[in-house]
């Protein structure tokens, strides 16, 4: 099997893009979405012009060296960190895409009942004493 270069990778990603902003101009009133800089391009003016959806490119910033946290991304990731925090998507044991989807939307749900019921922020934990690593 031939492995995939990054331009097909990419195509492929626009194409699920479309998809996407198809959907989500369908079923809800979501008017501007933010993507990462390999989605700049003709996606952008065909959602700006078809669609009237605003795709707004984060990208990084012009002397940037190694890591940095950009702040749009870092609320997807952590999205993502308290979804996989779920045992059952911590590993992709669903075989149709709809239980998958309905496993992810349960996850969501729990994690936002939690803090909602919780009643107050939440607290991390100070530093443990001494004793603790004995």
């Amino acid at each position: 099997m031939r492995p995939l270069s990054h331009r097909r990778l990419t195509e492929r990603d626009r194409a699920g893009a479309t998809t996407l902003l198809l959907g989500l101009y369908l079923t809800c009133s979501c008017r501007v979405v933010f993507a990462d800089q390999g989605f700049s391009g003709r996606l952008v003016t065909w959602a700006r012009q078809v669609l009237d959806i605003i795709v707004r490119i984060v990208a990084k910033p012009a002397g940037q060296r190694g890591f940095q946290v950009h702040p749009k991304r870092w609320v997807v990731e952590r999205a993502l960190a308290w979804l996989m925090m779920h045992r059952r998507l911590a590993r992709d044991y669903e075989r149709r895409p709809p239980t998958s989807e309905a496993m992810t939307r349960w996850a969501a749900i729990s994690t936002l009942l939690r803090r909602i019921t919780r009643g107050r922020p939440a607290q991390r934990p100070g530093p443990r004493p001494l004793e603790w690593a004995r």
